[in-house]
Order: C-alpha cells, then structure tokens, then sequence
C-alpha cells in the first residue's frame, strides 16, 4: 500500500484572486517563557487544499459539516486531462468511479458541469484553485453544487499517473460553512 498526499501546504500554496493568504499568529511561545506553543489560524475557508460545500453557491443547502464522509472517502478515478473540459467529454467520465480527480491545467465547462452532475458522480477534483474559468465560475458551481456533489480544488496530483486509487479527503467539520481546506490522500494498492 502506497500514500500519495496530494493537498497543498496551506502557507505556500497559491491564493485565489480577491482572497485573504493565510495567517499564522502565536499566542503563546515555550521561548518565551509560556508552558507551550500556541497559534491562531486567519484563513479563508477556500485557501489552499479545499472543499466547497454546497452552502457556497446555492443558498440555504448543505454546509461542509453536513457533507457525507462517504461523499468524500472511497475508491476514485484520477484522469489526465488538459484544456476546457466540454459537454461531450465529460461523458467519457460517467461510468467510472463516482469521485473524479482531473489532473493537468484544466477547467470545467457549464455544459460539462451539466452531464457531471446528472451522472451520479459525488466528488469532482482539480488542480486549480477554482473548477472553472472565471466568466463561468458562478454557473459551474451552482450546477455541480446545486446537484449535491463537493468540489475539492487545489490539488497537487503531480505525482500521481492516471489510474484508480482510494481518496480519503475529509473536510473539517465546521457548522454553518461553504467550505473547508482539506488534507487529501490517495492510497495506492
């Protein structure tokens, strides 16, 4: 059995446009003279590494506290793929592990968020900091998201050849919240 963590460090990872970086504050330091170290974490919720809940787009649904540990721990494929993926090559995608990881430098199309969303596929997953690009980044979501389905986003699946895999990328159990950073692994058997 072979571990391939596939998250970004939360400090170092790139940082979507308009979004605050990461923050680390100590509040107690053993140097100092104080019984341990202590930090307080600033992020946003979408930084690095991250699950987006359905509650980010479509209002009044499932916050990442209510997301299914089975939604994102299981057997998943990991696909090469580069460019806007359309309609008709999502297609190509259903039938095959209901969590999808896309590797390269990629983006989701509306009609492609369509037929991802009407497959039964729970979990889709990329490499950039959003699914898809910016002129449609709003349709996109609301289609996967408003299906049901988590978006995990900021992978790093360099390391990684295409293939099936175990994914285990729980989110934080925070109430109330569109999203949560994420550390992913795949399991190799």
């Amino acid at each position: 059995m072979k571990i391939i963590d596939i998250s970004r460090e939360l400090t170092g990872a790139p940082v979507y446009p308009g979004d605050p970086a990461p923050e680390i504050k100590p509040l107690s330091r053993i140097e100092l003279g104080d019984a341990a170290n202590t930090s307080a974490l600033y992020i946003c919720a979408h930084n690095a590494t991250h699950m987006d809940a359905p509650l980010h787009f479509v209002p009044d649904s499932m916050d990442i506290a209510s997301v299914e540990l089975g939604t994102c721990i299981g057997e998943c494929s990991v696909v090469e793929f580069e460019g806007v993926l359309l309609g008709a090559g999502a297609e190509k995608m259903v039938g095959l592990h209901p969590r999808v990881l896309f590797k390269g430098d990629m983006e989701i199309s509306p009609s492609a968020a369509f037929v991802l969303s009407e497959s039964g596929i729970k979990l889709v997953g990329v490499e950039a900091q959003s699914v898809a690009p910016a002129e449609c980044s709003g349709a996109v979501h609301r289609q996967m998201l408003g299906a049901g389905m988590v978006i995990l986003e900021g992978l790093d699946l360099s390391c990684v050849l295409p293939g099936s895999y175990f994914l285990f990328a729980a989110p934080l159990k925070i109430a109330d919240c569109e999203g949560s950073p994420v550390r992913a692994v795949l399991i190799q058997r």
